[in-house]
């Protein structure tokens, strides 16, 4: 649920479990996954704000699986290459208020990075793993989440 609940708006499918039967005959969450979109907006500053939401969705759980650091590791990416194209366009406008132009950057955008954006990069839509309360089964009940 620590996925769900930090993912919002960019959650796209309910969780899924995996359940297992215990020695008490009742069945346990041992497993899920929760899909979110990944997909990079066009808007840089909307880009920035999406992957900062996803890594945080991503690295929600007490104890983030792989593939939790693998999504927020793109997440960052994402985030890495909205200020590039965030910072390219506050150069451009700087180049242009100079020249007697107005300048048209966004207020808050943030201006950290230093490189070109990739305008062919694209981030796969993630599949993140869920841990849950219930998926907390004694150590004696497989886990699926290590």
């Amino acid at each position: 649920m620590a996925h769900v609940a930090a993912g919002g708006r960019y959650v796209t499918k309910p969780a899924s479990y995996t359940y297992q039967t215990g020695p008490d005959g009742r069945r346990y969450a041992v497993g899920g996954e929760v899909t979110i979109d990944t997909s990079v907006p066009s808007d840089p500053q909307e880009a920035l704000t999406k992957a900062q939401i996803i890594e945080r969705a991503a690295l929600a759980p007490v104890e983030p699986s792989q593939q939790d650091y693998g999504v927020a590791a793109k997440a960052r990416q994402m985030a890495a290459d909205a200020r590039s194209e965030i910072a390219a366009e506050r150069r451009e406008n700087s180049g242009n208020e100079s020249e007697g132009g107005v300048s048209a950057t966004r207020p808050g955008a943030e201006s950290d990075a230093e490189s070109e954006v990739d305008p062919g990069s694209a981030i796969a839509p993630a599949r993140i793993p869920l841990e849950t309360a219930e998926s907390q089964a004694p150590a004696s009940r497989l886990s699926l989440f290590a």
